[in-house]
């Protein structure tokens, strides 16, 4: 492990991990049957329902770890396993920059939900955000051997996809104070976003 994964480790993924389920857990609906994709081991979607126990939580990944903290099924990336109107609603933490194509998991999160998708990711805006996000995405993720396409987008394309799928934004958060300072004078700015998407 390098120095800078030490220190991301160490001081950084577990305030972002504190922090984003204080985000999250405002957002959600109440009385949720949620879906986690990419949900990782679960830690996140387990502090958020610590912080709301109205909601039930389950995820799916494509690599099922052994030790998790929630009910985790495998899933090859791209296709759902679960039938239409299966949950309340889907989340995607950190996935959708992830895959080649977001359109195609957006898809699939409005087949299987029935009242909201939650989204957080991030905005291709600002100075130098594409080095900014590809520095961030690869101290965090590739020692894990997350795929790395670098598929950032910027607000405006975010919008136009969801309005092209008939998502409704309820709430958009950029403020989300993931970094501590002074990386937050660099890692924060503009470049992250959590939202409520609505389906009609």
């Amino acid at each position: 492990m390098s120095l800078t994964e030490h220190i991301h480790g160490e001081y950084v993924h577990n305030r972002r991990t504190r922090v984003l389920s204080d985000h999250l857990a405002k957002i959600i609906p109440q009385d949720f049957h949620m879906l986690d994709v990419g949900c990782g081991d679960g830690l996140l979607a387990r502090l958020i329902t610590q912080k709301r126990p109205d909601l039930d939580v389950r995820g799916i990944d494509v690599l099922v770890r052994d030790r998790v903290h929630i009910p985790i099924d495998e899933f090859d990336g791209q296709v759902i396993p679960y039938p239409d109107a299966s949950f309340d609603g889907v989340m995607f933490v950190d996935v959708l920059h992830h895959t080649h194509d977001p359109i195609i998991l957006l898809r699939e999160a409005v087949r299987v939900a029935r009242t909201a998708i939650v989204i957080k990711d991030h905005t291709l805006n600002g100075l130098c955000a594409g080095l900014t996000l590809r520095f961030m995405d690869r101290v965090g993720n590739a020692r894990w051997g997350v795929a790395l396409p670098y598929n950032y987008w910027p607000r405006q394309r975010w919008l136009r996809a969801f309005d092209m799928l008939r998502l409704k934004v309820g709430l958009w958060i950029t403020q989300l104070g993931i970094y501590p300072w002074p990386a937050s004078l660099v890692f924060d700015r503009s470049l992250h976003f959590a939202a409520r998407l609505d389906l009609p």
